[in-house]
């Protein structure tokens, strides 16, 4: 369950959501934005293939500019730390949906579910909300395995970066930086999967992703 708000704090919300999405909008705005990588996604959404993006906790400051009005959804944690960006993506076109792997919410899955089995999209974020960083939880692998959605790992990286302290090397850019976004290889887990296979695929989409997310941060200083 969301958690209960006043009418005070309604109000304060409505407001960090407003100036936040102008913020966002006009940061992301400023930057030289380059694509890369998109070739096999683009193929995947032109065969009505359902997708699954993962992106690490630490990586999606850019995710509520660069996804929006495509009608993707997604899944947002329902306590105080998803609501900053859950009201900077209201009214970008997102299908937003609140629930996380530390909040069972069994409506938040069935709808996932339901959306990737019309050939829809959501976005996951397998660290999330609170790590440990880089550490896929094992939601993503068994969504996939159970709807046939393909995993699409995505990152950037920019040439002027701002990384916080904070559990998971949040990553910024700064206002007139060159960003790179990029999609990674399309990742497939098939259906029926034991226990123990489950967990060995889960292993292997973390270390590619660990491997991707290091050579998207590494673009610029080559």
């Amino acid at each position: 369950m969301i958690f209960a708000m006043t009418f005070r704090e309604r109000l304060r919300w409505r407001f960090v959501g407003a100036f936040g999405k102008a913020i966002i909008w006009l940061w992301s705005k400023s930057t030289r934005m380059k694509i890369v990588g998109d070739a096999d996604y683009l193929a995947l959404r032109k065969a009505k293939k359902p997708v699954i993006f993962l992106v690490w906790h630490g990586k999606i400051f850019i995710v509520p500019y660069f996804f929006r009005r495509r009608g993707i959804m997604p899944l947002i944690s329902p306590s105080r730390d998803g609501e900053i960006p859950a009201r900077i993506m209201d009214g970008w076109g997102y299908k937003i949906l609140r629930g996380s792997g530390s909040h069972v919410v069994k409506e938040a899955w069935l709808e996932m579910k339901k959306e990737l089995q019309s050939g829809g999209e959501v976005i996951i974020v397998p660290d999330g909300p609170r790590g440990p960083d880089r550490k896929l939880k094992l939601g993503c692998i068994k969504l996939a395995a159970e709807t046939g959605a393909a995993l699409v790992p995505f990152s950037f990286s920019t040439n002027r970066k701002k990384v916080l302290k904070s559990w998971d090397r949040f990553l910024m850019f700064y206002p007139f930086s060159k960003v790179v976004a990029v999609y990674g290889k399309p990742l497939e887990i098939r259906s029926g999967l034991a226990d123990e296979e489950m967990e060995t695929e889960r292993q292997r989409v973390e270390t590619l992703m660990v491997e991707f997310d290091r050579n998207v941060d590494d673009f610029y200083a080559k």
